[in-house]
């Protein structure tokens, strides 16, 4: 009776095919639509959607951006859920170049600062501008009305809380011009 035995050259010939096959298995694309990256045509990256995804992220680099955005095929909400979900943008190769602005007649920065419309103070905003050169009248808790802390009546709570939101406005505006007299004082 011959005894069989496996031997050192059949291991290795069976190792090597095992990994060739498991290594051609897995460089067979998914689906017939899909080519593999180095084929893949060049995406154009549109400018405004880097300006979009900067404006939500100022820390991130411009040039990332558009490289992520190369990368995903020009999907702005994938670049946005990549930053939101804590995982970064991979740093722009040196040979990435970023797409060229549409007009090159005036920078994006000073475009997108012009074009931002002055923010009012609050005074302005809730028309309280003829309340500020009222004094204040400090009200004693027996002369203040016992109101209930929350009304049935819609108008009556949207009431109490405007007259609230311009107690508190004006009190901080008050609270500032003391601050401001005494270190004027304190300067002089």
């Amino acid at each position: 009776m011959a005894e069989q035995s496996i031997n050192i050259p059949q291991v290795l010939v069976f190792i090597v095919v095992t990994f060739l096959a498991v290594r051609w298995y897995f460089s067979k694309p998914s689906t017939a639509g899909t080519q593999p990256v180095a084929h893949r045509p060049a995406v154009r990256i549109n400018p405004a959607q880097i300006d979009q995804v900067a404006q939500m992220f100022p820390q991130l680099s411009r040039r990332d951006i558009a490289w992520d955005l190369q990368r995903n095929g020009g999907n702005a909400a994938a670049t946005t859920e990549r930053v939101l979900g804590g995982r970064g943008l991979d740093t722009a190769p040196p040979s990435f170049n970023l797409p060229a602005p549409r007009s090159t007649a005036a920078p994006a920065r000073t475009v997108t600062a012009a074009a931002k419309p002055g923010h009012p103070d609050l005074i302005t905003r809730y028309n309280l501008s003829t309340k500020v050169g009222q004094p204040s009248a400090p009200v004693e808790d027996e002369e203040k009305p016992k109101t209930k802390a929350w009304s049935q009546d819609r108008d009556e709570r949207q009431a109490n809380l405007r007259r609230r939101r311009e107690e508190m406005i004006l009190a901080a505006r008050r609270k500032l011009e003391e601050k401001e007299k005494a270190s004027g004082a304190a300067v002089a």
